[in-house]
């Protein structure tokens, strides 16, 4: 429980000094600035939105490694569930875009699935289950802000992920 609550503190620091939320949140403005100057094109519009909500959210992140380390597929397929439903109502609303979406978003969760992959054979079991129990967490953070309950910059807290093997590797040695 220490390893957890320690690498959520250190990764929330770490992360709130990198800014990751808002860096993310500027990217995503920039990239709809340089792909629609005019903010008249819905499928940019949709491409943009889509892609961004789709990618930002530590659930990508979470079960793209966790598929990769062999540690279960139950959380990118409700990744995609809540993608589906969501890419739905953007498509009502934004167009075709956000159907191109899934090209970027299939090539990042691609990759957190081959670092997730590499991950597996690199932490033992108890690394794993550490940082298992810190994305439960973040996941638990992403319904919070999901229903409006509480606002959490879960981005800032992605390099909790990170942190919570390499604690629970320093907890283990005492």
């Amino acid at each position: 429980m220490l390893v957890v609550l320690g690498s959520l503190l250190i990764g929330g620091a770490v992360g709130s000094l990198l800014d990751i939320e808002a860096k993310l949140e500027r990217f995503g403005i920039h990239l709809k600035n340089k792909l629609d100057r005019q903010g008249k094109s819905p499928f940019v519009e949709g491409f943009v939105t889509a892609s961004l909500l789709f990618v930002i959210g530590p659930l990508a992140i979470l079960g793209s490694i966790s598929d990769g380390m062999g540690t279960g597929i139950e959380q990118l397929t409700l990744k995609s569930i809540l993608d589906f439903f969501a890419a739905m109502a953007f498509a009502a609303a934004l167009g075709w875009g956000v159907a191109v979406s899934a090209l970027p978003v299939g090539i990042y969760q691609f990759f957190w699935t081959g670092v997730g992959l590499m991950a597996g054979q690199v932490l033992a079991d108890f690394q794993i289950s550490a940082m298992t129990a810190v994305g439960g967490v973040l996941l638990f953070g992403i319904a919070l802000k999901l229903l409006k309950i509480k606002e959490i910059a879960i981005g800032n807290l992605l390099p909790s992920l990170a942190l919570a093997p390499l604690l629970a590797w320093i907890a283990q040695s005492f």
